[in-house]
């Protein structure tokens, strides 16, 4: 979906439309986070993620309003409903996107760009909102198509064309590379897809860890991982590698708040709660620890999972310490939404992401 919790915010409320919007924490006191931001916002840099403070330096006029999740998962449900009238593999990665395996054609229209293209129309007559979609023949092509023509853009990448496309790729668009390996990549010399492909598979495991055999294979385009609509959810995490170590106690409780908001959009898609909050640390020597608290009830708002990872956070003694990673998981569910076995795989040849 395009900047969707903005764009569910004006299709309500006439007033936003055409206004820079910004949904998240409002930027009075210590600040929040911007959950998403209007298009229109983000002509002057504002992205999800950055402190509402600095969206409000970027743009003074922009109006920040706090989010409704209800509204938005509602919208959400709806937009799966119009998925499953075409096939029934359906993988949700949050409330605003989501894999689709068109292999097995319900409708039997025969082609993945004229389904991608149906489901666009409807959830843009049904229910007023835009799409992106990518279309081909794995995960990673089309989650990688699906955010070049943003918004409202449609991107079909054919067997014949994945390995130029591939190529020329810049390493920072490639899906599951973060800011911190770009720059690594780009000191090395690695600055698109051909540059990676220069490396042999154990060179790349030598300089990245395991996750160099993954590059190895996404660029060319080889990914092998099926779509999967049930899924036992055990614990949800989200965690994030700094550009540089953090050192003060603000810093690190900033950086908390933009993970817990992530996190907290993923518990509240799969309308989970955990009993049992998780702080990760990595110091800069690369030393690791963790430390949890548990609770007698379920939950998953935002407010009691920062408050919770900010305390253990202080109780883990950060005086003279330098932080390079930070990540907070839920876990000892209170409730959970699907619990079915997997399916058996099924040959899969087009997939598309939302």
């Amino acid at each position: 979906m395009d900047a969707f919790y903005a764009s569910v915010e004006q299709r309500d409320n006439p007033e936003y439309r055409g206004k820079a919007l910004v949904v998240g924490g409002l930027p009075t006191g210590r600040g929040g986070v911007v959950a998403t931001a209007s298009y229109e916002a983000r002509k002057f840099g504002i992205r999800s993620a950055m402190s509402s403070k600095q969206a409000l330096q970027l743009c003074p006029h922009a109006i920040f309003i706090r989010p409704r999740f209800a509204a938005y998962k509602e919208a959400s449900q709806k937009i799966r409903e119009i998925f499953s009238r075409y096939t029934d593999l359906i993988e949700p990665l949050s409330l605003d996107e989501a894999y689709l395996d068109v292999t097995t054609d319900k409708l039997n229209i025969g082609s993945a760009i004229d389904i991608a293209k149906q489901i666009k129309q409807a959830i843009k007559d049904e229910l007023q909102l835009t799409a992106s979609a990518g279309i081909s023949i794995n995960k990673f092509v089309a989650k990688t198509a699906s955010d070049i023509n943003k918004p409202d853009g449609l991107t079909f990448i054919g067997p014949s064309a994945i390995a130029a496309f591939m190529e020329k790729l810049p390493v920072e668009k490639f899906f599951g590379v973060g800011k911190v390996t770009a720059q690594k990549m780009k000191g090395m010399g690695l600055h698109v897809g051909a540059d990676l492909k220069n490396l042999a598979e154990d060179e790349l495991i030598k300089h990245f860890g395991k996750v160099g055999r993954f590059y190895y294979q996404i660029v060319r385009g080889i990914d092998n991982r099926e779509v999967q609509p049930h899924r036992e959810t055990k614990s949800l995490a989200a965690e994030d590698t700094f550009e540089y170590d953090l050192t003060t106690q603000e810093e690190m409780e900033a950086e908390l708040d933009k993970i817990a908001l992530t996190v907290c959009n993923r518990l509240q898609h799969y309308q989970l709660k955990g009993r049992t909050i998780t702080l990760k640390i990595k110091y800069s020597d690369f030393k690791q620890i963790t430390r949890n608290q548990s609770f007698t009830t379920g939950l998953n708002d935002l407010e009691t999972v920062c408050a919770t990872a900010k305390r253990l956070l202080i109780a883990s003694g950060i005086e003279d310490k330098k932080i390079r990673l930070l990540g907070i998981s839920l876990s000892n569910f209170h409730e959970v939404a699907v619990k079915t076995k997997d399916e058996k795989p099924t040959d899969q040849l087009t997939l598309f992401d939302f």
